[in-house]
This record gives C-alpha cells, sequence and structure tokens, in this order.
C-alpha cells in the first residue's frame, strides 16, 4: 500500500504504473491480514505465516522504467524435516527488481548463467501482495530442522551379509579395498 492515506490506493495491493509520481519516489508498504497470511501459509505448504511485512520504495526510472527496492520482513511455521516438530524461522530479506519498458526474454545460454536476473519486463501494475509471495518463496529454508535433530542410520541388507556403509559407496572406496589387497596378498 501507498503510506498516504488520501491515495486511492491506499486499501489495495496492486499499484497501477501510470497512476504513480514519476519524478520522485513511492514509498510502499504491504502487510497482510490473517487471513491473507493464512492463505500464503497454506500456498507455500508451511504450517504458518506470521508478522509479514514489505516496505521499501518505487524509484522511476527514467520515463517508463521502475525500480523496486524493499525489505521483506516474515516468521515462518515449518516441520522440521527430520521430527516433524514445529521450526520458527524468521526471514529478512532485501527484494530489488527492475521493470523495464525494452525487456527482452534472455537466451537459453543467459538463462543458464546465473538464474539471478532482477529485470523484468514492465506491467501496467505492480501486485504487492504477489512480490511478497514470490519474494517468501524464494527465502524459505528448504530442509528446517529444530536444533540437534539428526537422521538416524538405518542398515538394511540380506541376513549374514554386512551392511553397506556411507564409506562403501563413496568413489574411491573400492580403490582403497584394492589397494590394501595389492598390499597384502597374504591377508585375503
Amino acid at each position: 500500500m501507498i503510506k498516504k492515506d488520501s491515495s486511492p490506493m491506499a486499501k489495495t495491493t496492486v499499484l497501477r504504473l501510470a497512476d504513480l509520481p514519476t519524478r520522485k519516489d513511492t514509498q510502499i508498504s504491504y502487510t497482510p491480514d490473517a487471513e491473507a497470511m493464512k492463505r500464503l501459509a497454506t500456498e507455500m505448504d508451511v504450517s504458518a505465516v506470521r508478522k509479514m511485512r514489505l516496505e521499501g520504495t518505487l524509484q522511476p526510472l527514467g520515463k517508463k522504467d521502475w525500480q523496486l527496492q524493499a525489505r521483506l520482513g516474515v516468521t515462518v511455521v515449518q516441520p522440521c524435516v527430520v521430527t516433524l516438530e514445529p521450526v520458527t524461522t524468521r526471514i529478512e530479506e532485501p527484494v530489488f527488481r527492475q521493470y523495464l519498458s525494452d525487456w527482452e526474454a534472455p537466451t537459453s545460454a543467459e538463462a543458464e548463467m546465473d538464474g539471478d536476473d532482477i529485470s523484468e519486463p514492465l506491467p501496467d501494475a505492480l501486485d504487492l501482495a504477489e512480490i511478497a509471495a514470490e519474494a517468501l518463496a524464494m527465502a524459505l529454508p528448504r530442509y528446517p530442522r529444530v536444533e540437534g535433530a539428526t537422521l538416524d542410520q538405518t542398515d538394511f541388507t540380506e541376513p549374514g551379509k554386512a551392511p553397506l556403509t556411507d564409506e562403501d559407496v563413496k568413489p574411491f572406496a573400492g580403490l582403497a579395498s584394492l589397494k590394501s589387497k595389492l598390499e597384502n596378498p597374504k591377508k585375503n
């Protein structure tokens, strides 16, 4: 939302770029209500989204282009990948985007380079809720763990045989065994 209450967009998350001043920065601030955070938690497949806020500025770049510089702050609760206990994480992430009128899709070679391109085609309007959700999706911990949670090792093998260990499947484990046999042929 735009911070000025007199703005016709003060009650919406969508900013129509043609309605914004092109000679000064526009302050943005988006804080979803409880229902929006519930929907977002469901979409992101997390237990809960709390205390979410996107704040920053939308700056004109020349006559047509725009740059968004903001900060996303959000608390998420996810199940631990080991124990399924709740893990609460505070995320503080910068959000930086450029919306360009002459934007061109990267070639396949360029797209493979870093995947961290901040430029996008210039839209008619920006949805702050959508930008916040996208930034959250990128910042979510992939494998949240409760402190001290570890996976126990479970070995499966036929009765009477030694189980395969992590050391056995390493690329040079077989060479070490072969070297040992060659150095001590009487022991084997």
